[in-house]
């Protein structure tokens, strides 16, 4: 490992200047290392700033006064600061029923087996809910108030799976749910919590939310999924890995299953495993 004083490790120009902490390309190498290894994320040069910017605060959190310091003892201590380094380097773009035509796929693909049928789903992504939520209300809505369904929603980051199994939303950010779906799954806040919306427990119940990275071999499902929600996952894991958690994907999906994918993602490279029935969506072979 590079020292921060060693060669090839000087603050390069604008790097150095009007910054809280030393910033050297040498630390950036680090964290680019460290991130792919622990959760398989490929960070490209252009994330300079967004990485200072997310990993100062945990310089502060933790009491050390450089990068160089805070790197060295993360990677001699295996506690709890992994957790808050993965989830500040982890981004969490998401809206209630972004790419709605997955949805339509989705009613649809629910419709075309016979009623009473048992369905199991995973959203690898789930962030802070919103498209867990999504999922669940489209399935109601198209399986009836009591659907036999349950949905498996992960994501890497621990305070986002918080935010997401509290199921408390600000208004502003509901306006893709249209006034029928509001009235109909959501309860609105008031006096303290005006402003404020909470999902009907009946949404809740249908989700287990649990912590799982896309890149290890621990993944803890005992059966195989119906239909899997990846979407906007892979853009940050290279080649390698993308054909890595690709082939575990399809180990625990059901042949015919269906993949969704992010609307930047494609996969046609691994046709043995996936061929393509749509708009960004998969089958599994």
């Amino acid at each position: 490992m590079s020292d921060v004083g060693g060669a090839g490790s000087n603050p390069s120009g604008p790097l150095a200047q009007g910054r809280e902490f030393v910033w050297t390309n040498a630390d950036f190498a680090r964290v680019q290392s460290l991130i792919y290894q622990r959760a398989g994320i490929s960070l490209h040069d252009g994330k300079h700033a967004m990485v200072y910017s997310r990993l100062s605060r945990r310089l502060r959190e933790t009491g050390h006064s450089s990068f160089h310091e805070y790197l060295t003892w993360l990677e001699h201590n295996d506690g709890p600061e992994w957790q808050e380094f993965v989830n500040a380097l982890t981004t969490n773009l998401t809206a209630f029923f972004r790419e709605q035509h997955h949805f339509e796929i989705f009613a649809n693909h629910l419709q075309s087996k016979s009623a009473g049928t048992a369905w199991r789903v995973w959203c690898n992504a789930a962030s802070t809910g919103e498209e867990p939520y999504s999922i669940v209300m489209t399935a109601i809505e198209s399986l009836g108030s009591n659907p036999s369904f349950k949905l498996t929603a992960s994501d890497i980051d621990s305070k986002v799976l918080t935010t997401a199994g509290n199921g408390i939303y600000r208004l502003e950010s509901l306006k893709g749910v249209g006034p029928e779906r509001m009235q109909k799954f959501f309860l609105r806040g008031k006096g303290a919590n005006s402003g404020m919306a909470r999902v009907k427990p009946e949404l809740r119940k249908l989700i287990d939310f649990m912590s799982v990275n896309l890149i290890r071999d621990d993944w803890p499902f005992k059966e195989p999924f119906d239909v899997v929600f990846c979407r906007n996952v892979m853009i940050y894991f290279d080649a390698p890995t993308q054909r890595r958690v690709l082939e575990k994907i399809h180990r625990v999906l059901k042949p015919g299953g269906l993949l969704f994918v992010g609307h930047a993602e494609n996969f046609s490279e691994s046709k043995d495993l996936f061929t393509l029935r749509g708009k960004t969506v998969y089958e599994r072979r």
